[in-house]
């Protein structure tokens, strides 16, 4: 009698066992989580290989005209030609 009921021990044990380690804290989850830090991750590559397209566009810019090193001249380091004549006014208060 108990052997006729054999054949269905394992379905059983895989009815009961697979939901189980599905759901523990290293299971599905864990799965989710995963899959959601991964979509963050290529977020973030996209956006930074967005970054080092643009600096790579700068430096040739900067390697190539002289407009885009005068202007970096001019407003980071705050040079002035020659025959240029430089007024200051103090802050109105």
């Amino acid at each position: 009698m108990v052997l006729r009921y054999l054949p269905f021990l394992p379905l059983a044990l895989a009815l009961i066992g697979a939901p189980a380690l599905l759901f523990r804290n290293d299971g599905f989850p864990r799965m989710r989580a995963l899959k959601s830090d991964l979509e963050h991750t290529r977020e973030e590559n996209e956006n930074l290989e967005r970054e080092v397209r643009r600096l790579r566009a700068e430096v040739i810019s900067l390697r190539d005209t002289p407009a885009a090193i005068e202007r970096i001249a001019r407003d980071e380091l705050g040079f002035v030609r020659r025959d240029e004549i430089v007024f200051q006014f103090g802050r109105m208060q």
